[in-house]
């Protein structure tokens, strides 16, 4: 009699994927990245399993918008303070700090919650090509389109 998988911290086989966001348009990189992540794309994925690899993303300041989203589209947070609303634009968060754009649209895609904070801890990005993470020998991931 078959039993069907389920997937635990000791039969999961994690891999790290370079995946180069040069030319590559934000949502779609984001959306893929996010599948990878929650280990959508292995026959062993289990929806309350973290079986996802690790994913570097290279050339972070290389990243695509289309259309207005540039100077339209803003990023938003609060301080906690009265009147403390803070907006920068894509445009501006993509000049100064283009590591934190690609991670708020993939760990907005992840799970919300203990299991999601987790996946999102597997994400590392880098504005450049260069990568502190050659000892973990990581594969290069096409992306699909």
């Amino acid at each position: 009699m078959r039993t069907t998988f389920m997937a635990n911290e000791q039969n999961i086989e994690r891999k790290w994927l370079v995946i180069d966001a040069k030319g590559q348009r934000l949502g779609r990189l984001a959306s893929e990245v996010a599948a990878i992540l929650r280990g959508k794309n292995k026959p062993t994925y289990t929806p309350h399993c973290d079986t996802g690899d690790n994913v570097i993303i290279i050339n972070a300041g290389e990243i695509e918008l289309t259309g207005n989203k540039l100077s339209d589209k803003l990023y938003r947070h609060h301080t906690g303070h009265p009147g403390g609303l803070k907006e920068r634009t894509a445009e501006d968060l993509r000049s100064k700090n283009p590591e934190r754009m690609i991670e708020l649209a993939v760990k907005g895609m992840l799970p919300k919650g203990p299991l999601g904070r987790k996946m999102g801890k597997k994400l590392f990005v880098y504005r450049g090509a260069d990568h502190k993470h050659e000892a973990q020998k990581p594969e290069v991931y096409e992306l699909r389109g």
